[in-house]
């Protein structure tokens, strides 16, 4: 499945890229499920983001590795990858992507995603979806002018 959510911002991309760091993860993150970071590595290739999401009864990990980032005079992107992911996903790939507009920038979060079965990717998508909409405000207020 894929989720594609673009946002405008008020800031350039280059001023939105440097502000891709671990207090704007930490500020993204949706009420719930409850997110630990344990890990913030950054945004380079390589790097690893580890989390521990906290569900009611039990506690999941999520782990995801940076496999490619670009950067170029109009845009600049990196892809985390899961590679240890909560039991209800078995693919993980988010591009995030920043480019180049005018004076401003489009923030672009572009999730594919597959879970166990096939129904359960029908199930999931509204909910993955609502948890990355949830981002827009965020977006817009920390890279106002």
């Amino acid at each position: 499945m894929n989720i594609r959510i673009s946002t405008k911002v008020s800031q350039s991309y280059t001023s939105v890229m440097q502000g891709f760091n671990e207090q704007l993860f930490l500020r993204l993150n949706p009420p719930f499920p409850p997110v630990k970071l344990v890990r913030f590595d950054g945004c380079k290739k390589n790097d690893i983001v580890a989390l521990e999401l906290s569900f009611i009864l039990f506690k999941q990990k999520w782990v995801s590795q940076i496999l490619e980032e670009h950067l170029n005079e109009t845009e600049f992107y990196f892809v985390d990858f899961g590679t240890k992911l909560p039991f209800f996903l078995k693919y993980w790939k988010h591009q995030h992507r920043i480019l180049k507009y005018n004076n401003e920038a489009v923030i672009v979060d572009d999730i594919h995603f597959k879970t166990p079965f096939f129904l359960l990717d029908f199930l999931l998508y509204p909910v993955l979806y609502l948890q990355f909409l949830y981002r827009k405000p965020i977006y817009k207020k920390v890279f106002a002018d």
